[in-house]
């Protein structure tokens, strides 16, 4: 059986979860990059075993309950184990591409379904199929792809630097998401699997904005390919941006 780290990433075929995907393979990560559309997961791969990188492709929409199953199946099969975990997938409010119109108490039911079901409840179930899988692993490794836009203590700050981004939906999933992470991580203490929260910055991506966000892509991918290769003294149950702890 190859012993080579196998990691799967969602929403991998562009932006930051298809970044995170080549420099996971960069340092010698068997990538399983995974997207709701086939094809697309497959021409990403092709990007990447192009350049001789061990890529797979994987259909997976994450709130598919029967594509998290197949998933499973599928690594089980092909790898016998999962070592790292990158819930990416995600989606913004279709009115709020910047994520900064404000409309709290208006948010329709149908907004909160949608971010929620993809934003915190898929990453949930799609964790809890895989973690067998990820038992199997010498040194398993989850990251829960956040926001800053999720930490109630900046929100809550006089002057707060994200005072202009109250989006109730995305925020709240974000948020959920970490508390996630929190209990997750206590929960699997002693196993040797580590599971943390990412904040990517402020990213040239679609979801983030191509002109106002100033940081690149393959710096928005770091944070979290830094904790998928998490050595054993790291760290557990904490929220990271690059080098910098953040408060919840």
């Amino acid at each position: 059986m190859d012993i080579q780290k196998v990691a799967l990433i969602t929403g991998a075929n562009r932006g930051i979860g298809f970044e995170t995907a080549k420099q996971l393979a960069q340092q010698g990560v068997t990538v399983v990059l995974a997207a709701r559309q086939l094809a697309a997961a497959e021409q990403a791969a092709a990007l990447l075993t192009g350049e001789g990188f061990k890529a797979h492709a994987l259909q997976l929409d994450v709130t598919s309950a029967q594509d998290r199953t197949a998933a499973a199946a599928y690594l089980s099969e092909r790898f016998g184990k999962l070592d790292i975990l990158v819930n990416n997938a995600g989606v913004a409010p279709a009115d709020s591409q910047s994520l900064s119109i404000g409309k709290t108490i208006d948010t329709s039911a149908e907004e909160f379904e949608l971010i929620f079901n993809t934003n915190f409840f898929s990453i949930v179930y799609l964790t809890r199929e895989l973690l067998p899988l990820l038992k199997k692993s010498g040194a398993g490794r989850v990251v829960n792809v956040s926001s800053i836009l999720g930490s109630l203590t900046i929100h809550a700050q006089e002057n707060s630097p994200i005072a202009g981004f109250q989006v109730l939906s995305y925020d709240a999933a974000k948020a959920a998401l970490n508390m996630f992470t929190i209990h997750l991580a206590r929960e699997l203490e002693g196993t040797g699997i580590k599971v943390n929260s990412a904040h990517p910055g402020w990213v040239k991506t679609e979801l983030g904005g191509l002109d106002a966000a100033p940081m690149e892509i393959i710096d928005g991918a770091k944070t979290s390919v830094a904790l998928a290769l998490l050595g054993e003294e790291g760290s557990t149950g904490r929220f990271v941006h690059l080098d910098q702890e953040l408060p919840w």
